[in-house]
């Protein structure tokens, strides 16, 4: 019998078969995972392992080898990311890489809704709302419940919010979720389940969403709808989820909704980097990822590219601790360096003078200041430091702070787009009202009823409600946002006629007015951008802008300074040298983890995440003697470096000047 060999249409290439030289770049761990196609694989990337490398270069490989770009689907932490990601892999391979379909979980969902908005009974041009203003809702339900005039404590708006957020996040009912972390509350639970009822019946009624809505009604659209579950997962050939042990259970189950039809997804993460459980996120997740999707091949990176040898070996003398996690030993063939540095001091101020001194002698010897950064739990840890710092005039960054969209000026200045794009969204309504004087909650109220039923919802000066105090000022704001709805202006144009409009309110507001209207015109400028009003409010909602005039430019110095960061700040970035302080008993580990394992686990790998921000050296740091309210007491280390051995980190001791004896030699010695 002869045979016939039929040449298969989808050939599997090998590495010399493609145009990157991939066994170049990169090792084989590395090269495992880009190679990997068809199925289910979880790779364990540990702190600078090549991660994102990876990544770039398995979306290249699979566009070179012939998938359809846009049937592939990156799923990142952040926008910026993907795009990153996205750029990187064009520039290696071309620009097909940028039809690749990238973004976060509530970016990509956003899409998905206003797609089958229908399906769910939304109108196309629903709305995001972001954290104030569901905190502007739930502050109006609460009130309008009568529930702000209860004679026993109940809870404010942010905790009503997480509340509400956490039974979503973690798929939990209101009564578990008030039992576990809110047992203070549940002698009024009832009322807390009134609340979050009238929640969701608002937002319904007003057709916008908040972000966690973006997960739910997603989930619920794919879960509930086969044909539209069909269509959307069949164009996700292959799905790669970048920073797992970051996502929460909903987002667990969006990427096996996601990848359902073809079953290709790729997890990447490192468990030992899991810190944001406050945010929603679940460490269980990475955890229970092969038993997700079964026959899960899992992939571990473990060669280091940023850290020495010796900063490496305090990383896994740290993550050997955790109670749940995957085994791997991170390793590097970078040159060996000194040992990471164990400083007690004995008092905050010494811990102060001691980094405060250590950096200036850095400095000395030609190391950056942007190249040094300081870590700590939680932000009211440094403020001793800064304090010693601004005496010896190093000049500092703080991470952290208020994002561009959230200050009070540039969300004034959205609320009028947002009543332009949605003329049935409330909240937008009421901040775009109450800014004219004279006008209070119950005439804005009375004025969105009109506004619901009028036949042009701009032409506020045909209300009864408009009394003559102010009704040349309601004139005003009809005759702007008519104008804007008449002349079709490109958005730049629309913000600068609002600007222009909001300007004499943003000067009777602010004492410091000159810096906001600075804001507002590098805001105008940062609108030139987006093609449609539609399109600027959801991506400003979703990947907020981080800093503001007013916040910044008292930090613009002539010399790069040094970074002051928490933790969860640092995550993903590095320095040459890191301090890590406060390193005590009741901070890292928090006093509130130490009860429970799970808790205890994640302040450890809040230790781990900073040690691996290092390059060259690392420092602990830790007082000896420490203040609270009561006066002074002794400390104790933190539990996860009490037992760290002299072949780990070296004890470093502090000398005063004036205690040492002539000559004596200074190395490793600061006071």
């Amino acid at each position: 019998m002869k045979k016939f060999v039929l040449k298969t249409e989808d050939p599997l290439l090998r590495p010399q078969d493609y145009s990157i030289p991939y066994q170049d770049i990169l090792n084989s761990r590395q090269l495992e995972a880009v190679f990997f196609d068809n199925g289910a694989a979880l790779v364990i990337a540990g702190a600078g392992t090549g991660k994102t490398r990876t990544l770039v270069h398995r979306v290249a490989r699979l566009v070179e080898r012939g998938i359809n770009p846009a049937q592939i689907l990156l799923l990142t932490f952040t926008r910026r990311a993907a795009k990153e990601m996205i750029n990187r892999a064009s520039s290696i391979l071309d620009d097909r890489c940028r039809q690749v379909k990238g973004g976060t979980f509530h970016y990509y969902c956003s899409q998905i809704l206003h797609r089958y908005a229908e399906d769910l009974g939304f109108p196309t041009n629903f709305t995001i709302i972001d954290t104030s203003d569901a905190l502007e809702i739930i502050h109006h339900v609460r009130t309008l419940l009568n529930l702000h005039e209860k004679k026993k404590r109940f809870p404010n708006k942010n905790t009503l919010l997480n509340m509400i957020s956490t039974t979503k996040n973690k798929n939990l009912d209101m009564r578990v979720v008030v039992g576990e972390l809110y047992p203070q509350f549940m002698g009024q639970i009832d009322s807390i389940e009134k609340v979050q009822e009238e929640y969701e019946k608002y937002k319904a009624t007003n057709f916008v969403m908040d972000f966690d809505d973006l997960l739910i009604k997603t989930r619920e659209l794919l879960s509930g709808n086969e044909s539209v579950r069909l269509k959307v997962a069949a164009e996700h050939q292959f799905v790669m989820v970048d920073e797992y042990q970051d996502t929460n259970k909903l987002q667990a189950e969006l990427t096996q909704l996601f990848s359902s039809v073809h079953q290709n997804v790729m997890a990447v993460g490192d468990d030992a980097q899991s810190i944001y459980s406050f945010r929603g996120a679940d460490h269980q997740n990475i955890m229970e990822f092969p038993n997700l999707f079964p026959g899960t091949k899992i992939i571990k990176l473990e060669e280091n590219y940023r850290s020495t040898p010796q900063i490496l070996d305090a990383a896994n003398f740290l993550i050997n601790q955790a109670n749940f996690r995957f085994d791997k030993q991170l390793f590097s063939k970078k040159e060996d360096s000194d040992k990471p540095a164990l400083v007690k001091s004995g008092s905050e101020h010494e811990q102060s003078r001691f980094v405060a001194q250590a950096v200036l002698q850095l400095r000395e010897q030609e190391t950056e200041l942007n190249d040094i950064a300081v870590l700590f739990r939680n932000g009211r840890d440094s403020f001793n430091l800064e304090i010693e710092l601004n005496k010896k005039n190093i000049p500092f960054v703080k991470y952290g702070g208020q994002k561009f969209t959230e200050a009070a000026h540039i969300k004034d200045v959205l609320a009028h787009v947002r009543v332009l794009v949605n003329p049935m969204d409330t909240i937008a309504w009421n901040r775009v009202l109450m800014l004219i004087e004279g006008i209070g909650p119950k005439t804005a109220q009375e004025l969105f009823e009109w506004i619901r039923l009028a036949g042009n919802p701009y032409a506020l000066d045909a209300s009864e409600s408009v009394s003559k105090k102010y009704m040349d000022q309601v004139k005003a704001l009809s005759k702007m946002l008519l104008r804007i709805k008449e002349m079709e202006f490109s958005v730049s144009e629309t913000i600068e006629n609002i600007v222009s409009y909001y300007r004499v309110f943003c000067e009777k507001r602010y004492d410091d007015y000159p810096k906001r209207l600075k804001d507002l015109e590098v805001f105008s400028n940062i609108a030139s951008s987006f093609s449609s009003l539609p399109s600027m409010l959801e991506e400003l909602a979703l990947d907020p802008i981080s800093s503001t005039v007013v916040t910044t430019e008292q930090k613009q110095h002539e010399e790069a300074p040094l970074v002051l960061s928490t933790i969860h700040s640092a995550k993903g970035l590095e320095w040459k040298h890191v301090f890590i302080i406060q390193c005590l008993d009741g901070i890292i580990p928090s006093a509130y983890s130490v009860e429970n394992e799970e808790q205890l686990d994640e302040e450890l790998r809040l230790l781990y995440v900073a040690t691996t921000r290092a390059k060259q050296m690392l420092y602990y740091s830790y007082p000896a003697i420490s203040q609270n309210a009561y006066g002074d007491y002794f400390t104790k280390p933190s539990r996860f470096i009490d037992d760290i051995g002299e072949e780990v980190a070296e004890p470093w001791l502090l000398i005063h000047e004036n205690e040492l004896p002539d000559r004596e030699d200074l190395k490793h010695l600061a006071g």
